[in-house]
C-alpha cells in the first residue's frame, strides 16, 4: 500500500463551511430550535466530521428502510444501520417537511441547520431526516488535546508517512493481554497502531469516562512513540451486534485506517465474545465478506489466556499443550476491584489500576445512598437520624441527612401535595443524593417516596455513580396512626387532607428493598444496627 487508505465512498465529507458559519448563525435567530441530548450530539458529530462519511444528513424513512431491508445508501453503497434524528411529539408536531431547524447543545450553542426532508413516526418514535450545515462541533471541556477529526488524524498520518494503519476501537481499558495482542497485531501487519477509545458519552452522568481516558493516556506510554497514536473517538454507545461492528469498519477507514481489530459481544444473546467468534458458520452475516465490501480487514482478537511458563499472553489455541494457563474472567476482575483484593500481575499493569481505583474505588470508599420509604410515622426519619449520627461517630466520609421535612423547606418549598409535586419532590431528593453518592459521600434519604416508578428511577439514577440501598420501613399503618403527632391520619380520614398516602392515595409497596423493617416494638438502636451490618455485609462499610 503506497498511500493511506480512501475515505469510504471516495470522498471525506466535511459538512462545516467557515465561510458560512456566520450567516448561518444570524439566520438561526429566526429558526424553531431543537436542544441535543449527548447522544444526539455525538451522532451529530460523526456526521459533520464526516466520520460517517459519505452520509451528508440525517436519513429519511425511505432510506432508513432500505438500510433495513437491503443495507443500501440510495446509489447502492453498502450500510449497515440507520442514522436518523429523533424528537419528541411536541416538537415533531411544529415541524414539516422543508422547514430549515437549527440545532444546539443544552446550553444553546449553535452546532448546525437541518432542512427537512422528512418528519414521521415509527413504533411511537418521531424521526426527522434532512441535509446538515455545519456550523461548529460540539464543545468539550475534556481532554481537548486528544480529539482529532478525520480529516486531521489523515493529516497526521500523512505527515508521519504512515501507510497503513490498524484501529483499535474500545469502550473498555486495556490490560495486558488487549496491550500485547495489538501491539504483535501491528507488528505483523506492518502497521501502526491506532488506539481510539469510544469516548462518545455523558461526562456528567458517566464518571468511569474519566477512568477509561485516563487508563488510555497511561498505558500509551508502553507501545513504541513512534508508530503509536492515540485519539478519542466520539462515537455515541450501541448495542453490540454485526451491523455496530461494520459500521465502526467504515468509520475506522473515514479515520484512515484499513484494518480493525474485532473483538467483544456482539450478538444479542451474548454468546459470541470475542472477534474468532465472527467466522462461526451459524453467523447470520458473512461479516468478512462485508468488511471487505467495505474495504477494512478485519482482524480477530481471540480468546486469549496467559500461559505462566513462557510468562506471555497467547491465543487459547495456541497454547502449548500441558502448559499451564490462567485467566481472570471480567465478573471475578470487577469483583475484586470493588472488594479492594489483589489482581494478578500478569492480568493487568499497575499504572492502569491505579488510575481504575481512582475513578472505582472499592466499595468501602466509594459513595452510597440509604434510601428509607414508608408510610407517614413509619419512623424513617427517626431511622434517618439515628443511622447519620451512628455513621459521622464512624468518620471517614461525608455524611448528608436528606429528610422529607428538610427537603420540603429548603429544595422544594414551592411545591404542594399533589401526585405530581410529591413525584417531583423525590426526584429532586434523588438527585442531590446522587451528586452526593458520586462524590464519594454518604447520603441518607427519608421521604415517604410513595410510588415504586419513582423509586426504581431514583436508584436507576444513584446506582449509575455510586452504591444504593434501599431500606422499607414496613411499619404497619394502625401503628403510625397511634404515632400520629400532628394529626394528619385523623384529618386524611376526616377528608380534611386530599391524597394523603395510605388513607386517599396508595402506598406501593417495595417490590425488592435491601432490607424491610417494621419498627412495632423494635428499639432504634436494633433497627440501626441491622442497617449497619447490611452495609457491612454490602461491602460499604470496614
Amino acid at each position: 500500500m503506497n498511500q493511506l487508505i480512501a475515505p469510504y465512498g471516495g470522498t471525506l465529507i466535511n459538512l462545516i463551511d467557515p465561510a458560512k458559519s456566520e450567516s448561518l448563525k444570524q439566520e438561526a435567530l429566526s429558526l424553531p430550535s431543537l436542544d441535543l441530548d449527548w447522544r444526539q450530539q455525538c451522532e451529530l458529530e460523526m456526521l459533520m466530521s464526516g466520520a460517517y462519511s459519505p452520509l451528508s444528513g440525517f436519513m429519511t424513512r425511505a432510506q432508513c428502510a432500505s438500510v433495513e431491508s437491503r443495507q443500501q445508501l440510495d446509489d447502492g453503497t453498502f450500510w449497515p444501520l440507520p442514522v436518523t434524528l429523533t424528537c419528541n411529539p411536541k416538537n415533531a408536531a411544529t415541524l414539516k417537511a422543508g422547514d430549515r431547524v437549527a440545532l444546539r447543545d443544552g446550553e444553546g450553542f449553535m452546532l448546525a441547520i437541518l432542512t427537512l426532508s422528512e418528519v414521521w413516526e415509527d413504533a411511537g418514535v418521531w424521526h426527522l431526516g434532512g441535509a446538515l450545515e455545519g456550523v461548529a462541533l460540539p464543545p468539550h471541556p475534556d481532554f481537548s488535546n486528544l480529539r482529532a477529526t478525520p480529516a486531521e488524524l489523515r493529516a497526521l498520518f500523512s505527515r508521519r508517512g504512515w501507510r497503513r494503519v490498524v484501529a483499535w476501537q474500545a469502550r473498555q481499558p486495556m490490560h495486558r493481554a488487549q496491550y500485547e495482542f495489538c501491539l504483535k497485531t501491528a507488528i505483523e501487519s506492518e502497521a501502526n497502531l491506532l488506539l481510539h477509545p469510544q469516548a462518545g458519552g455523558d461526562i456528567t452522568d458517566a464518571p468511569a469516562y474519566f477512568g477509561l481516558v485516563r487508563s488510555f493516556i497511561t498505558i500509551r506510554e508502553r507501545f513504541p512513540a513512534a508508530s503509536t497514536q492515540l485519539s478519542l473517538l466520539p462515537a455515541p454507545p450501541r448495542e453490540a451486534s454485526v451491523r455496530a461492528l461494520l459500521l465502526r469498519a467504515i468509520v475506522a477507514r473515514n479515520y484512515g485506517c484499513g484494518l480493525l481489530i474485532a473483538g467483544g459481544e456482539h450478538q444479542p444473546d451474548g454468546d459470541c465474545r470475542r472477534g474468532a467468534d465472527l467466522s462461526r458458520p451459524t453467523a447470520d452475516w458473512p461479516i468478512a465478506e462485508l468488511a471487505e465490501k467495505i474495504g477494512v480487514r478485519l482482524i480477530a482478537y481471540p480468546r486469549m489466556v496467559y500461559v505462566e511458563d513462557r510468562a506471555e499472553h497467547l491465543p487459547e489455541a495456541d497454547a502449548p499443550a500441558g502448559a499451564r494457563t490462567l485467566t481472570l474472567s471480567g465478573d471475578e476482575f470487577q469483583r475484586r476491584m470493588q472488594a479492594g483484593l489483589k489482581i494478578p500481575d500478569w492480568y493487568s499493569f499497575p499504572e492502569v489500576l491505579a488510575e481504575l481505583h481512582r475513578q472505582t474505588p472499592p466499595r468501602d470508599r466509594q459513595g452510597f445512598t440509604v434510601f428509607f420509604t414508608g408510610l407517614s410515622g413509619a419512623g424513617k426519619s427517626t431511622l434517618a437520624r439515628s443511622l447519620a449520627a451512628r455513621l459521622m461517630e464512624m468518620g471517614g466520609r461525608c455524611v448528608t441527612l436528606l429528610d422529607g421535612d428538610i427537603v420540603r423547606r429548603h429544595l422544594s418549598s414551592e411545591l404542594g401535595f399533589t401526585k405530581a409535586h410529591r413525584d417531583i419532590n423525590v426526584r429532586r431528593i434523588g438527585f442531590v443524593a446522587s451528586e452526593i453518592t458520586k462524590n464519594r459521600g454518604i447520603a441518607i434519604c427519608a421521604p415517604i417516596a410513595p410510588y415504586r416508578q419513582t423509586r426504581r428511577d431514583v436508584r436507576s439514577m444513584i446506582e449509575a455513580v455510586g452504591g444504593f440501598v434501599e431500606v422499607y420501613v414496613a411499619t404497619p399503618i394502625e401503628t403510625c396512626e397511634g404515632r400520629d403527632r400532628k394529626g394528619l391520619y385523623a384529618k386524611a380520614r376526616a377528608g380534611l387532607i386530599p391524597e394523603f398516602t395510605g388513607v386517599s392515595d396508595p402506598y406501593e409497596i417495595p417490590e425488592k428493598p435491601e432490607l424491610a423493617i417494621d419498627t412495632t416494638g423494635l428499639g432504634i438502636d436494633e433497627a440501626v444496627q441491622q442497617i449497619l451490618l447490611k452495609l457491612e455485609h454490602e461491602g460499604y462499610l470496614r
